[in-house]
Order: structure tokens, then C-alpha cells, then sequence
């Protein structure tokens, strides 16, 4: 039998399981008919299980996915837009004048996104206990540049191994201008939606370009299943609710700047345009993790501090819902403790159970990140990497962020200004031409400087 990642029944229902009981839904019945049929618990860090599926187990899977589907969530976390809306209270104004920022915060936010999701590819799925005895081990803890494999401990390398498809490409003695990446293919393909489609593109047209664009074997967890939901006929937004239970992980997060950046100063138009993106494949919380990063990621590129720019991102998060409490106790935290390991100790206190790639606590961590980093670059990224959970699209974001506000990346981040892909049109592209293609999706009337009142 073929296991494919992400895709068969049998391996989806006990994540749906657990995503059921973070939502606040009773399903230990469905739970234990599941178990005595034989079926497993979800894997904490794979996609699917080694065991072989009992026979029948298949069939009985897909019934209770659709089971569970038809459980409803108790808790207040809309996924639809008026009521995301309704639901924050301080849900920023636009501009009453377009913001025309620096274009170097343009590039800074392209280079910072870059440096951030390579600094974190080669200890991606390595936990925080590993990554910081790699980094230890090379003297470079608090980490404050690539990694590298120079001077590693064998027993280390062997206790700890790289990940093993990024490494060949993102440790610092073989980066050669930035290798191909999904926390930089989606920015590139956002950025390809917004030139062909404008700001009043549809989610039928963000389906339509990854049919096009991305292979489906390049597309995973949340995204693998709403593609193969697209490949089967369903319409979205049920793309993003049937038998998907991803749909509250980091997908859509990482989804998000592009947006952000070619509406700066415009946090909630920015957040209306990474709504219309994240429903594709994500609900709820899913979804404020990509609103989150957008209003940031537009924030960013006119704000003076971190503390307007994490602000920002929560006005666009219904202030009742899991991300926003995460998001809220971690600034809290960052705030208030220098030291960002007994930081990260408390978000591994109240969300070590989630799945090392759900998106509430990978935008704690985001937070935090940049809360403690001060708007400082390097503090910022190494902070997000050092988290453990998912170091490079954690990394990315808050690099994003950091790169945005300081206009550049300090010249320790810089590769060949060359980014790897195998999107149609991208590969070898330069961040500079980026950056331009980026400032020209700006609305017009824009004037520069800062937006009027900031």
C-alpha cells in the first residue's frame, strides 16, 4: 500500500481527534469506537504512521472524519470576515492616505523573510534541546549566525542529525544565495496573485494559481488537503473544512507577508487581503495566524517599534480566541523576563501540546521573538529559531518584521542576491527586483512617508 503524507483517511482522523478537543468539542465516544477499531493516535511530529491500517479501518475512517465535521466548535472564533470583523473591537481604519514607505523596507522585509527562513532550515524538526546543543557546540549560542557543521561533535551530529534536505544548501559554509523554500514559494506566488488579479482577487483565483503552480507533492499538511479536496470537485472555503484537519496549522501564516507589504499602513486592508488566501485551506485560528502576520507584515513597513507592529497584528485577531490569549501571555512574558529561554519555557508550559507546526503557538513564539529582540535583527531571528518548533517559518515571519522595521539585515544575513525556485518566472530572481515588483502593487495616491496620524 502507497502512504502518501497529509492524505490517507486512516492517519487524519486521530489528528482530527485532537484538533476537535483544542476547539473544545466532546468526541470521546467517536474516540473510543476509533481506537477499539484499531485506529492510532496522530503522530507528534510526522505526517502519517508506519503501521499498516488494519483492514476496514479506511472506511471506517472517512465515516468519522465526516462525523466529527458535523461536531460544532462551542468556542467564539468566527472564520468568516464581517464576523472576524465584528469581533474586534479595535479593528483598524484605513489610512485616510495611502502610505508610500522607504522602499528599503521593502527590501528589508524581503531579505529579513529570507535570512530568517534559511537561518532556521537545517534544525527544522529538531527540538529546542537539540538545537541548542548544536548551537552550543559551535559557539554560537545565543545563536548570532548560520549554523554550521564545522566543529560539530560527532556524538552531537549523530544525537541531533540535520535535516537532511535542507542542509546541503543552508549551513554557512555551502549558502550560495537562498535555496527554494515554501515559507518563500507562497510569498512568491502572493506576489504573482496580486500582479495578475490586483487586491480584488478571489479565493477561486489563490485555488487556480496553486493548481497551476504548485505539484502536489510540494504542498503539505493543510495545503495537501485542500488540494486534494480541489483535485476532488469540493468549491471553497469547504476546501479548507473537509477532512482537513490541518486547518488551524501555520499554512496559512506563512502565506501572509506579501500581503502585508503591498498594503503599508493599512493593517486591516492587509489582513482583508490574507482572509481571502487562508480560507482556501485553513478556519479559525488557521486563519488569525495569516491576518496576524499580514497586519504586522503592514504595519511594518511605516511603524518606529515593535510594540506598534505586534499591536497591529492583534487588532485583526478576535481578542476571545486561542491566538490572541497565546499571543497576549507571550508579549506579556517577552516583556517583562531578559531571559528568552525562561520565555520559551512558558510557552512550552501552556502549548507544548500542540503540534510543532499549529500555528497558535508558532505565533507566540513569533511574538515573543520580537518582543525580546527589541528591533534588533539578529536577537530577533535567533530567538525564533531557538523556539524549536518551526524554525524556519517562525524565523521567516519575525525576520520579515525586523528586516521591515530596520530598512536592511545586518551584513552577517546576506547571501548571493539570488533566490532558488520552481515557481514559473522566479528562479534566480533578485530581492531587489522583488522588492520593486512589490512597491508597484502599492495603492495608488499613495504618499510618502508615513500615513496620515502615524
Amino acid at each position: 500500500m502507497i502512504r502518501l503524507t497529509w492524505v490517507q483517511p486512516e492517519d487524519l482522523v486521530g489528528h482530527e481527534l485532537r484538533q476537535a478537543r483544542e476547539d473544545g468539542r466532546d468526541v470521546d465516544a467517536v474516540a473510543a469506537r476509533w481506537r477499539a477499531a484499531g485506529g492510532h493516535d496522530a503522530p507528534p511530529r510526522a505526517g502519517a504512521s508506519s503501521r499498516p491500517a488494519p483492514e476496514g479501518l479506511r472506511a471506517l475512517a472517512e465515516d468519522l472524519l465526516d462525523e466529527l465535521a458535523a461536531i460544532p466548535s462551542p468556542l467564539p472564533e468566527p472564520s468568516d470576515l464581517p464576523d472576524i470583523v465584528a469581533a474586534c473591537p479595535s479593528w483598524p481604519a484605513p489610512p485616510a492616505v495611502p502610505a508610500r514607505p522607504d522602499p528599503g523596507r521593502v527590501l528589508g522585509a524581503w531579505l529579513g523573510r529570507a535570512a530568517g527562513c534559511l537561518l532556521g532550515k537545517p534544525v527544522e524538526k529538531i527540538p529546542r534541546e537539540g538545537i541548542r546543543a548544536i548551537a552550543e557546540a559551535t559557539g554560537n549560542w545565543p545563536i548570532r549566525g548560520w549554523f554550521t557543521a564545522r566543529g560539530l561533535p560527532p556524538e552531537i551530529a549523530e544525537r541531533w542529525p540535520w535535516n537532511r534536505r535542507s542542509a546541503a544548501t543552508s549551513l554557512a559554509e555551502n549558502i550560495d544565495g537562498v535555496p527554494e523554500d515554501d515559507d518563500l514559494n507562497y510569498a512568491l506566488l502572493a506576489l504573482a496573485l496580486l500582479e495578475r488579479h490586483g487586491a480584488g482577487f478571489s479565493t477561486d483565483d489563490v485555488a487556480v494559481l496553486w493548481l497551476g503552480e504548485l505539484p502536489a507533492g510540494r504542498v503539505f499538511t493543510a495545503e495537501r488537503a485542500a488540494y486534494r479536496n480541489l483535485l476532488a470537485g469540493v468549491e471553497p472555503p469547504r476546501t479548507a473544512t473537509h477532512r482537513n484537519p490541518f486547518r488551524e496549522w501555520i499554512g496559512a501564516m506563512i502565506r501572509a507577508d506579501v500581503y502585508g507589504w503591498a498594503r503599508p499602513g493599512d493593517p486591516g486592508g492587509a489582513a482583508a487581503l490574507a482572509w481571502r488566501d487562508a480560507r482556501l485551506s485553513h478556519t479559525a485560528n488557521g486563519i488569525y495566524g495569516a491576518m496576524f502576520a499580514a497586519a504586522m507584515c503592514a504595519r511594518a513597513l511605516v511603524a518606529a517599534s515593535v510594540e506598534e507592529v505586534v499591536e497591529a497584528g492583534l487588532a485583526v485577531v478576535p481578542p476571545a480566541s486561542r491566538l490572541a490569549r497565546a499571543v497576549r501571555s507571550a508579549v506579556a512574558d517577552a516583556a517583562a523576563e531578559r531571559d528568552f529561554e525562561r520565555v520559551v519555557d512558558r510557552l512550552y508550559e501552556r502549548h507544548g501540546g500542540l503540534h510543532w507546526v499549529h500555528t497558535v503557538n508558532n505565533a507566540a513564539l513569533v511574538a515573543a521573538a520580537l518582543v525580546h529582540g527589541e528591533g534588533d535583527f539578529t536577537r530577533t531571528v535567533g530567538a525564533a529559531v531557538a523556539g524549536g518548533w518551526d524554525t524556519d517559518s517562525a524565523a521567516a515571519t519575525a525576520g520579515s518584521v525586523a528586516g521591515a522595521l530596520n530598512g536592511g539585515v545586518p551584513p552577517r544575513w546576506t547571501t548571493r542576491n539570488r533566490l532558488a525556485s520552481s515557481l514559473t518566472g522566479f528562479d534566480g530572481v533578485g530581492f531587489d527586483e522583488l522588492a520593486r515588483r512589490t512597491a508597484r502593487l502599492w495603492p495608488e495616491g499613495a504618499a510618502d512617508g508615513k500615513e496620515d496620524g502615524a
